[in-house]
């Protein structure tokens, strides 16, 4: 399982500009899952890195959740207004994996209130789920080009460059 913590140490670049990205929209990503018909559906949700982790965590009862109960890949985009990328964009890959573990929920719900003064504590998730990485991409706006930068686990990361 590729964690958050391994995507780190593996494409140091890529989690850089996915994290000012997350940081810069106030946390808020777009989240890709797949329908019950295959079709793709698209949903806000405000991912989490937690004790080496990426959670994928949220309101109880969404379609989002369900969608990844019944198929776990996903692809997680960083929101971005500006269609000229000048900040960098970066999308994540991967399935979810449910856990299950109370004593970290309580510590998420925990370190949630502490950031955010958002109350879920005490409260049981629908879902509590952790980002297994199978791949991830940014780009970037460089003087006259674009660099894309594409990280697989075990393979770190390369640059193509498209002029």
């Amino acid at each position: 399982m590729t964690t958050w913590s391994a995507f780190v140490e593996e494409a140091p670049r890529v989690a850089e500009i996915f994290t000012r990205r997350h940081r810069a929209a106030g946390n808020l990503c777009m989240l890709g899952t797949l329908r019950s018909d295959g079709f793709p559906r698209i949903s806000p949700i405000e991912p989490r890195v937690f004790e080496g982790m990426l959670v994928i965590a949220g309101m109880p009862g969404t379609t989002k959740f369900r969608d990844l109960a019944r198929d776990p890949r996903f692809c997680l985009h960083t929101a971005t207004v500006d269609t000229n990328v000048s900040d960098g964009d970066a999308k994540l890959f991967g399935t979810v994996v449910e856990l299950p573990d109370k004593e970290v929920h309580a510590r998420f719900a925990q370190k949630l209130f502490d950031d955010s003064g958002f109350d879920i504590r005490g409260e049981e998730f629908d879902h509590f789920y952790v980002a297994d990485l199978t791949g991830a991409s940014t780009v970037e706006v460089v003087d006259d080009h674009l660099d894309i930068t594409i990280w697989k686990p075990g393979e770190g990361e390369r640059v193509v460059r498209k002029h």
